[in-house]
């Protein structure tokens, strides 16, 4: 019997989310929340870029507390936790990229725990970087070695490549100057979910840490660089660099890294990609030291990545292969700690 799903925004992640569930043989779309009045009444399947599904979209959400539903895949730009709690009190088991990777224990997650228990609902939080390279990818390679003393989880991107300028320029702050790119709320908002996998990993490790700590860098254009927000002037930031870290006795043991930059020349600081490219990194010391470099989230070109972005797919099916599992797991809030591993399905051509 096939898991009932709602997708909850049809941004990149939301369109990717609804054909991977069309395609996995356990899942079935019973319902999609939009943002936009414009597509309201559309069919999801259309908004996804593939043939109908016969699901109609809404923007109320009433309407989708009133569904018959397993999983909402719940995939907004800012998650709103009022809306969360209602999905789960409604017997809807959540499963986000937003947020909810590893909450601490505290007023805010009891209040999650009771909206899990009144409607026996499971709330998961999944993706790409917080949420898979992060945390669970870092945690497997530690069971291959003695002795763990440092994490590190990293992620290289070519950002001429995301087709969200809203997000480019509105949010990630590209383009603007360096002081109110280093002024603005985006290392904040982006801590919530890098600190929870930083502890998650630290609690699995048995690390006690003394302290988190966040660094941001910017670079700035030394020549003109196209982007997705325009031309982005000398003196205009083109590059960014974020760190999180979890320190014992004032060093870090455990980081997570993004390097976002427009291409990789005429920066005023000499960062690149490295001659291994764009990719996501993992490495951790100790008896031995083990490295794991992955390709195949970002695009080949900038024009492939604006028509569909790979990084952008991978975090969508996160969400979506792990919902059978949250659907089969106990009501609660639950981290990878608390599931089995989570696989995808097979191409339809190949299944039984």
């Amino acid at each position: 019997m096939a898991y009932s799903v709602i997708q909850w925004a049809t941004g990149g992640i939301g369109r990717a989310a609804i054909q991977g569930i069309s395609e996995h043989p356990d899942l079935e779309l019973v319902g999609c929340w939009v943002h936009s009045e414009s597509k309201v009444g559309r069919d999801a399947g259309e908004l996804a870029g593939i043939a109908p599904l016969g699901v109609k979209a809404t923007n109320r959400i009433d309407d989708i507390l009133a569904m018959d539903a397993d999983c909402v895949v719940y995939a907004p730009v800012f998650p709103v936790e009022d809306e969360v709690k209602q999905l789960l009190a409604s017997g809807k088991s959540v499963v986000t990229p937003t947020s909810w990777f590893y909450p601490p224990h505290d007023a805010k997650r009891e209040a999650l725990e009771a909206a899990c228990q009144r409607g026996q609902a499971v709330l998961h939080g999944t993706g790409i970087h917080p949420g898979g390279f992060t945390e669970r990818f870092p945690l497997q390679l530690t069971s291959m070695q003695r002795a763990t003393t440092y994490v590190r989880s990293e992620e290289f991107s070519d950002i001429r490549t995301y087709g969200a300028p809203d997000v480019v320029g509105e949010m990630m702050l590209f383009g603007t100057t360096p002081e109110d790119a280093l002024a603005s709320p985006m290392a904040g908002f982006l801590s919530l979910g890098f600190y929870q996998s930083i502890n998650m990993v630290a609690d699995e490790l048995g690390i006690a840490l003394d302290s988190l700590n966040t660094l941001h860098e910017v670079a700035t254009a030394t020549r003109p660089i196209d982007s997705p927000i325009g031309v982005i002037e000398p003196g205009f930031v083109a590059a960014q660099r974020f760190t999180w870290q979890g320190l014992v006795d004032g060093k870090p043991v455990i980081e997570a890294i993004v390097n976002w930059l427009m291409g990789e020349e005429h920066f005023s600081k000499p960062w690149d990609f490295g001659p291994e490219g764009p990719r996501y990194e993992v490495v951790v010391k100790g008896d031995p030291d083990l490295k794991a470099v992955y390709h195949g989230m970002h695009p080949t070109s900038i024009e492939a990545g604006l028509a569909r972005n790979e990084g952008i797919v991978v975090t969508a099916m996160h969400c979506v292969n792990s919902i059978p599992y949250v659907c089969a797991a106990e009501p609660g809030v639950r981290s990878y700690l608390d599931l089995p591993m989570i696989c995808g399905r097979a191409a339809p051509s190949l299944l039984a």
